[in-house]
This record gives structure tokens, C-alpha cells and sequence, in this order.
């Protein structure tokens, strides 16, 4: 059967939690299914012919931004000549999907993602598309993912179609101990310290997490993120940088480095406020890091219910104040448990085979 992914920046994966996907279904079943992972050519100095036994495609478009739609939709009818399999990750290009299905029998499988539309980020027609491109992709295609239940029950009650539940693994990462180079780079994490990596925007609630640490000095605060991608960050930066106990990192490509840090963190924290099971999140539960995360059900599905959980920045002052170390140590235990049983590889490529 020969199966094409598009919709990822490309592999090898160093970008995103679709990246890191596509990633270990190429390298787990990459020996059953003639694959093919449609890839960005902007992003790749290096461009490999094959990787994990997959077959790379490059198209000369920006995998996300403005090209995004484009980069989807022309990858999207370069596989229709020769697979007979499309997964498709994301929404954006599935605007097409009418069509595709009207001049095609090829299956498609859509992974809808978190619901995009709704990420504060967009501007009113960005919102439009994307929320059609939704509905499109849910009603056209022959087999619907979602990452969380809470999408899975979202997709049943506005569109009236049952969707398969696959999240993601997380057994990909490991903890790593301190090495002397990073101690020497980064004398700040001798302390103890909170941890949380993520886009810088808004939805992630880069603002209160700050605010919060910023008024609450016996705890430090290392993020790592892409401080210039946005003038929200930028200007986040320029007022947070200063406060004592908080240490804003640049994005950190070296992966080891990044597992030291975070690894060895004291708390993680999770402020992610759209979107449905989030790769980053995942990753710190099987990491067995103690978790304090956003109220909202995304994160509570992902958890079981069983992290801490704030609303504003008070509730997570509060709970940096006052929660006692037993406490933090049973959450993350707890935490450990639930990606041991949910979030492997493993478990995640074989449900994705089922469905090609």
C-alpha cells in the first residue's frame, strides 16, 4: 500500500509535535507501507532522498505562515497521482477536499488538529477559512483524528461524525543528568526552578505565567521560546528579562541540552489554553515531571484529571506557595503512570495502521 503524508514541515522531524509524528510512523512502520512525507525545501539545507525508509518529497513552498495553504494543497495533488493512501495533518488544505473526492477514490485521512480557529493569533478571515477548512475536512473524509476526547466529543456534537482518538507518544524522550558545559552556560539552574517550553503566544499564557513568577520571587522560572517571532514576545521579553528570578531562554535546538534542562526542572509548567493533547505536555508527564497546568478540559483530558490545574495568577501563585513537596512528588508519579500506558510509540503507530 503506498501511503503519502503531507501537511509536516518534513523530516528529519525539528520543528513540531506533526513533525515528531510523522517521525516515528515512518520509523515504525516505514517497512510495511511503501510512505512517502511530503517536506519543505526552505527549510532543508540538506535534503535526503529517503529517511526511516520513507521516500521525501520537497516543494519549494513555507510549510506554515502564508504558504502554508498553498505548500498543502500542492503536495495534496502531487499524491493523488500514485498513492492510495493520503494522511493529511492539519486543516488548511482540506478547503479542496470536495473536489478531491469528486475526481478521486483515493482515502483520506484528515488529523484535525486542535481547533485551530480558535487560536487568538488569527485574524477574523484566518478564522473563517480555517473553521470551513474544518468542516470541509470532517465532512469529506473518510476517516477523521482527534488528539483528546474533548475534540472527539467537539467533532460529534457540531458535525454529527464520529472521529478516531489517537494522541501522541512520548517515550522518545529521556531524562538526561546535568553535564558541567550546560551548568557553565546556564549558571541559573544550580537553583531550583520551574520549567516551560512553548510557542510565545498568547493562548499559551506566556503573560500570566510571567506575571505570576514575576510577584512570586522564592521560586525561578526558565522559559524557553521564540521571544522574536511576534511583538507579543518581543515585548515580554523587554519586560520580564529583568525581573531577578526569570530567565527567558532562545529556542534551543540542541536536544540534549533541552532534556537536561528540563529533565531536571523542579516543576513544569503548562500554560497551553487551545489546541486538544498537546506533544510538550505528553513529553513532561513521561519525563515524570511534577505539572501544573491551565484549567481548561484539553489539559484535563491529556492528565486524567490528576496534575494541578490554575485559572488566573493568583491561583498559580497560590499553588506555588503553598503545595508541599509529597504532593508534587505523588503528581508526578502519577503523571509517569498515565504516558506508560497512553503515550508510547508504540501504542500510537499501530492505532494510525489500523486505519490505512
Amino acid at each position: 500500500m503506498k501511503l503519502a503524508i503531507i501537511g509536516t514541515v518534513g523530516l528529519p522531524a525539528k520543528y513540531g509535535g506533526f513533525e515528531t509524528l510523522t517521525e516515528y510512523l515512518t520509523k515504525h512502520l516505514g517497512g510495511k507501507y511503501a510512505i512517502t512525507v511530503y517536506c519543505s525545501s526552505k527549510v532543508y539545507a540538506k535534503k535526503l532522498k529517503t529517511y526511516n525508509g520513507a521516500r521525501l518529497k520537497y516543494i519549494p513552498l513555507q510549510a506554515n505562515g502564508v504558504q502554508s495553504i498553498l505548500y498543502d494543497l500542492v503536495s495534496l495533488f502531487s499524491a493523488l497521482r500514485y498513492v492510495d493512501t493520503i494522511l493529511i495533518l492539519g486543516v488548511s488544505g482540506c478547503i479542496v477536499l470536495p473536489l478531491v473526492k469528486a475526481i478521486s477514490n483515493k482515502k483520506i485521512i484528515v488529523n484535525i488538529d486542535g481547533l485551530e480557529w480558535k487560536r487568538a493569533k488569527w485574524g477574523k478571515f484566518a478564522k473563517w477559512f480555517l473553521k470551513y477548512s474544518e468542516k470541509l475536512a470532517v465532512n469529506y473524509a473518510d476517516t477523521v483524528i482527534s488528539d483528546n476526547k474533548v475534540i472527539q466529543q467537539y467533532v460529534r456534537n457540531v458535525y454529527s461524525v464520529d472521529c478516531e482518538l489517537i494522541a501522541y507518544g512520548a517515550n522518545h524522550t529521556n531524562k538526561e543528568k546535568f553535564t558541567d558545559e550546560v551548568f557553565k552556560q546556564y549558571s541559573f539552574l544550580k537553583d531550583r526552578y520551574a520549567f516551560k517550553v512553548c510557542r510565545i503566544e498568547p493562548e499559551n499564557n506566556v503573560h500570566m505565567i510571567l506575571e505570576a513568577f514575576s510577584r512570586y520571587p522564592d521560586v525561578n522560572l526558565v522559559m524557553v521560546g521564540n521571544w522574536q517571532k511576534s511583538k507579543y514576545g518581543q515585548d515580554l521579553k523587554g519586560k520580564y528579562a529583568i525581573v531577578k528570578n526569570i530567565h527567558l531562554l532562545n529556542p534551543i535546538y540542541d536536544q540534549h541540552i533541552l532534556n537536561q534542562i528540563r529533565s531536571n526542572c523542579y516543576l513544569y509548567i503548562h500554560g497551553h489554553s487551545a489546541g486538544g493533547t498537546n506533544p510538550s505536555l505528553v513529553e513532561a508527564m513521561y519525563l515524570e515531571l511534577p505539572i501544573f497546568a491551565y484549567k481548561v478540559n484539553y489539559n484535563k483530558e491529556t492528565t486524567a484529571c490528576s496534575a494541578l490545574y490554575f485559572k488566573d495568577e493568583k491561583e498559580l501563585i497560590d499553588m506555588l506557595a503553598n503545595t508541599k513537596e509529597e504532593d508534587l512528588s505523588k503528581v508526578a508519579r502519577k503523571m509517569k503512570d498515565i504516558a506508560d500506558e497512553k503515550y508510547s510509540w508504540e501504542v500510537i503507530t499501530n492505532q494510525y495502521a489500523s486505519l490505512f
